[in-house]
């Protein structure tokens, strides 16, 4: 029955990434397995961007997927916003999963809770060039357990 999940996730997890790639206006859109479903503060998930007009508005995403033995009801994480070369700028995010009955609210598929969770909206870079995001856990626990992936989608907002 283990291998039956196991082999489940894996096709919903491609089913998820080819899905996702579809949409021309993800400028990135990532997604970092965790090993043995642990994330731990020395994994982060990265993405590089070079943006070209600093006048175009975007939205950036956390992408988060969990199993349904995850111990919590939300997660903190860190975002690190830099232009290569340039200081970092950080910013902590806390997000509810769950609702306090213990309802998930992620997508549902077998059980894996799927979420995209906004980081910045409507969001100008400051200037052209290349930037590095960076999103780390910020929970107590060191390998928070029961992820299965996270990731970062950055799409570009049409006029």
């Amino acid at each position: 029955m283990n291998n039956f999940k196991a082999v489940l996730m894996l096709i919903t997890g491609i089913i998820a990434t080819l899905l996702s790639g579809c949409d021309p206006h993800n400028v990135i859109d990532n997604n970092v397995s965790m090993p043995s479903r642990n994330w731990s503060y020395d994994h982060k998930v990265k993405a590089v961007i070079e943006i070209t007009d600093s006048n175009k508005p975007y939205n950036i995403y956390f992408k988060l997927r969990h199993t349904a033995d995850y111990g919590y009801s939300n997660i903190f994480v860190l975002m690190h916003l830099r232009k290569l070369g340039e200081k970092k700028q950080s910013r902590r995010y806390e997000y509810r999963l769950a609702q306090p009955d213990g309802q998930w609210n992620g997508a549902g598929s077998g059980n894996l809770f799927t979420y995209t969770l906004p980081l910045l909206t409507n969001y100008k870079f400051p200037a052209p060039g290349k930037y590095e995001l960076e999103i780390v856990q910020n929970m107590r626990d060191n390998p928070l357990k029961e992820i299965s992936d996270a990731g970062i989608k950055v799409s570009e907002i049409l006029p």
